[in-house]
């Protein structure tokens, strides 16, 4: 990254579930997995005693903070949790992600809120994982209603401890999944195990000390459990699980894409397309800087920068997935290639402003207002979405 260049906003991404639905699980596998990723986390435990805390400290080091006693909802004015990432995105910690696992009896929507009200510029939403125990989704869904309506706020949902559920069971839960959530993809886990490419880009550990690191000692005692897993379940194929699914496909145009056609493109891109990441190229006058595209999920965030000197003007994404079929996700980018970027009109670019976070400016023009788009209707805002 060119040093001249202002540091972008860090994610903050919001890990959600009901309580025992493996939320510390699966963020101990995004430690012990992240290579050189710096990751900031917030601990939000319900109670005094701050269990998950001390489970996940001796990973991050001063790079976590925890609250106690209580849900981040509960803080009605956000100024704690502010607190909290105003540390972490200090740039003496160079962070890279920071992941907030709330509390099981956490409100999703009121944390969503908070973020996105935060007047801090070091940092911006990244989107809300919802953990659902497959083994407790029934009981869960009985004892607390309220979880329909935290599935329908999910950008990605993760549905864990599949490995408890016989496949008829599995695909039961998938279809009434896909009816309270429709269009969220569904990414199926065990014991947490997901790919952390689907929420970050994870940098190569580079570091090397004269003793053993955190990530060696991660890492071989994940090495260790998976021998001792493989050693109890020596008869079962594995070839099913999460990791051995997923697909990525690279896409690079030298030609600029045209807006209105991408966005089209991306409001009917494929349930099993979790994560799509890059630059995009637009070219529209006006719009000729480059446009960092972040997607997990549903959740869709375009950040707006300045090209470096000397690079060329290309889109580049990477998207990755289960079940997606690559040539045809290429087929439908080819036909967004827009030869005239030069002649399209300015309002062409007002569906991919709706996902641009943009500082208010005294001096600037207001933003025309964005024709209503079909793609992610906003729950955050409303207070009758609840």
């Amino acid at each position: 990254m060119n040093s001249s260049q202002p540091a972008q906003p860090i994610p903050v991404v919001v890990l959600s579930g009901f309580l025992g639905s493996g939320k510390t699980t699966l963020l101990n596998h995004l430690l012990g997995n992240r290579g050189g990723t710096r990751i900031g986390v917030v601990v939000n435990d319900f109670g005094s005693i701050e269990i998950d805390a001390m489970a996940v400290a001796g990973q991050v080091g001063d790079s976590m903070v925890s609250l106690g006693g209580g849900c981040l909802c509960c803080a009605v004015d956000g100024s704690e949790l502010d607190a909290y990432l105003e540390k972490l995105s200090a740039p003496v910690h160079r962070i890279d992600v920071i992941v907030i696992e709330a509390s099981g009896l956490a409100e999703p929507q009121e944390m969503i809120r908070m973020l996105v009200a935060s007047e801090n510029p070091a940092i911006r939403y990244g989107g809300l994982v919802q953990v659902v125990d497959a083994a407790e989704f029934d009981a869960t869904r009985a004892k607390h209603p309220e979880s329909d309506r935290h599935l329908a706020v999910a950008d990605l949902v993760v549905l864990n401890k599949t490995d408890r559920v016989e496949p008829a069971g599995l695909a039961r839960i998938g279809a009434e999944l896909g009816a309270l959530c429709p269009g969220t993809p569904v990414v199926a886990a065990d014991h947490g195990r997901i790919d952390p490419e689907l929420l970050f880009d994870r940098r190569p550990w580079t570091e090397t000390r004269g003793q053993l690191s955190f990530e060696d000692l991660i890492s071989q005692a994940r090495d260790a459990d998976d021998a001792d897993h493989a050693e109890d379940t020596e008869d079962e194929d594995h070839t099913g699980h999460a990791h051995t699914v997923y697909e990525s496909t690279e896409f690079e145009s030298e030609q600029a894409l045209n807006p209105r056609r991408f966005i089209d493109f991306l409001d009917r891109r494929p349930a099993g397309l979790y994560r799509i990441k890059g630059y995009v190229h637009f070219g529209v006058p006006g719009h000729e800087e480059r446009y960092e595209v972040h997607a997990v999920g549903r959740f869709l965030r375009f950040v707006p920068g300045p090209w470096d000197r000397g690079e060329p003007r290309r889109s580049r994404l990477v998207l990755i997935g289960a079940g997606t079929d690559g040539a045809a996700l290429l087929r439908e980018l080819e036909a967004c290639r827009e030869p005239a970027p030069q002649h399209a009109p300015p309002e062409s670019m007002w569906g991919i402003l709706r996902y641009v976070d943009r500082p208010a400016q005294a001096d600037a023009e207001p933003e025309p207002e964005p024709e209503p788009e079909p793609y992610e209707p906003d729950p955050y805002g409303d207070p009758d979405s609840d």
